[in-house]
């Protein structure tokens, strides 16, 4: 478990982390603004766009060994991140790095699937959880954190260097500890879905991610267009090839159980309303109230202690509430945002900032109440041999629906703001928690869809 979750935590760090160090890569490495988004931009992209391959490479020839395969490369491209002489070489670098995460991300479910079962699962996917929700909610504190220590004078390389003897470690130690695991037959990879899927994915993602910078170009929404005959063409190719007896890159079939189609709608709203909230409060904080990176992750910290106290009871009310713990989880976000929303705008940005702690509690809990348990529950009819490919999905709904939020949510807070101005801000976070507020909600509704079976 903690192997695996090792992997998991790197790698969803890595998202975040780089946020908060921007200012001192740009000034470090000389970079222009379009070259600072690319630093984002690639790992996210690589990321994305990869992991649904991945995940079959891992059914294909085996879990633990993509895992350290993917926890290798991911720890070599950390060490070039961390020493990369300019900014071209770090962009190439981060998607490297995120090509790497989508390998070996989609294996952590794959293996605790194949591995544990009954309420041993259940307990793995929540620590599974866990390891996300820190990862995400730290990683501003973490990073604050490092750039401020400055360890031997490293600044914003320490974020990446310090991946190194943590994934050196995760490697000699997966082949000890970490049973392998995989699917039934010896079929080739299905590189024509590859291309379709992954073409298909970066189109909707790139314009969503870069859109707001750009002003909405009209390449973007000719991406966007682009991808729906893209997807299209790799849906009937999948199916095309199973019926011919072929091994496609995911089973359709999959998609014929209710638990685990609007599972995927579930964790899609999800993450659109949990990656999104970040970027908003550190957007009000940092550049509204003037906060440095290691004062904002300390507010950060108030989401984590909710979301760690919930995990830990999580697994014991699911066997009681079923899908009613991830519909009260949603419910318990939407009014955590609500009351952030409603506090921040009476507070502006002078305010004392501590009234704002008890909403990011309860959003912290209701985020808790859903990762492990939904992941779970989606998870739960998979057989094992598709495991890693369902797992490659499920992850592509994590990291496509934190992307599509930002872009909802820029759409609403980027107007909202009156020329830069730092008191501009408040106003425009109350309104960016809107949408969010009713993608919380929309997590409870669509889970009253689930089958009754699903309730344990």
């Amino acid at each position: 478990m903690a192997i695996v979750l090792v992997g998991t935590f790197i790698t969803v760090l890595d998202y975040f982390i780089v946020n908060v160090a921007i200012p001192s890569m740009q000034d470090g490495l000389n970079a222009s603004s379009a070259q600072a988004q690319g630093f984002i931009i690639a790992y996210g992209l690589a990321f994305t766009g990869g992991m649904i391959t991945g995940g079959r490479l891992g059914d294909l020839y085996g879990r633990r060994r993509m895992y350290t395969l993917g926890v290798l490369i991911f720890t070599i491209a950390s060490a070039a991140c961390g020493l990369a002489p300019n900014a071209p070489f770090l962009i190439v670098a981060r998607a490297v790095q995120g090509a790497a995460a989508a390998l070996l991300v989609p294996q952590v479910l794959g293996i605790l699937s194949a591995t544990y079962h009954g309420e041993r699962r259940a307990r793995a996917f929540n620590a599974y959880g866990l390891a996300i929700g820190f990862a995400s909610v730290l990683g501003q504190l973490i990073g604050g954190a490092l750039i401020t220590v400055d360890l031997f004078d490293l600044d914003w390389r320490s974020i990446f260097l310090i991946n190194v003897p943590v994934g050196i470690a995760a490697v000699l130690l997966t082949g000890r500890l970490v049973p392998e695991s995989r699917g039934e037959g010896r079929a080739q990879l299905d590189l024509v879905g590859a291309v379709l899927v992954t073409a298909g994915l970066v189109a909707i993602v790139l314009p969503l991610v870069q859109g707001h910078e750009q002003h909405w170009p009209m390449w973007g929404w000719v991406s966007m267009v682009l991808s729906v005959p893209l997807l299209g063409a790799f849906v009937v190719y999948q199916k095309r090839l199973g019926d011919a007896g072929g091994a496609p890159l995911i089973h359709l079939g999959l998609f014929r159980e209710r638990v685990f189609s609007v599972g995927l709608v579930a964790v899609l709203l999800y993450f659109m309303a949990m990656g999104s909230f970040f970027l908003l409060l550190a957007l009000y904080l940092q550049q509204g109230r003037g906060y440095s990176a290691m004062e904002s992750g300390l507010i950060f910290s108030a989401l984590s202690v909710g979301y760690f106290g919930s995990s830990l009871l999580s697994g014991r009310l699911a066997r009681y509430l079923g899908r009613q713990l991830v519909a009260a989880g949603g419910l318990a976000v939407a009014v955590g945002y609500t009351a952030a929303g409603i506090t921040v705008s009476q507070l502006g940005i002078t305010g004392a900032i501590g009234w704002v702690v008890p909403s990011l509690l309860v959003a912290g809990v209701g985020m808790g109440m859903v990762t492990g348990p939904l992941t779970n529950t989606v998870l739960t009819g998979v057989v094992p041999e598709h495991s890693a490919a369902a797992s490659g999905a499920l992850s592509t709904m994590q990291e496509g629906g934190a992307a599509l939020g930002v872009a909802v949510v820029g759409t609403v807070f980027y107007p909202a703001l009156t020329d830069g101005r730092a008191d501009s801000y408040s106003h425009a976070f109350a309104l960016g928690v809107i949408p969010l507020v009713c993608f919380g909600a929309a997590v409870a509704l669509v889970v009253q869809f689930f089958p009754r079976t699903s309730e344990k």
